[in-house]
């Protein structure tokens, strides 16, 4: 694991999940420009969520991303596994997305609501 994501996502805001999973909050544009492009790893039990965000891309990543895709009601409305470096994704009906090291999207998916349909 890198030691970098701490100190990159440390300012951010931090909300615990619950079985040892923390969630860091990027809202402004400063902060969701920090992304984790560049880093080595993220650690497992580490999400980023990028608010009002409907398409991110994976240019200068080097490990490969769980997206979990968050609509207005706090819902998780599709997740794309293991989307790998300099690849784009998005999804229209989402309002912001969760980034975690792939192969975590369903631990942190079961602390948002029922998934529904992404359009």
């Amino acid at each position: 694991m890198s030691a970098g994501w701490a100190e990159r996502l440390g300012g951010l805001e931090a909300e615990a999940l619950g079985a040892g999973l923390e969630l860091r909050h990027a809202r402004s544009f400063a902060e969701r420009r920090r992304g984790l492009a560049g880093l080595e790893a993220l650690a497992p039990h580490v999400g980023l969520q990028i608010h009002r965000c409907r398409a991110v891309h994976t240019v200068g990543m080097r490990f490969a991303l769980d997206l979990l895709w968050v609509d207005a009601g706090g819902r998780v409305v599709r997740i794309d596994r293991a989307v790998v470096p300099r690849r784009h994704r998005a999804c229209l009906s989402a309002r912001s997305v969760v980034e975690v090291a792939a192969g975590n999207a369903d631990r942190f998916a079961a602390r948002f609501p029922r998934p529904g349909p992404c359009g």
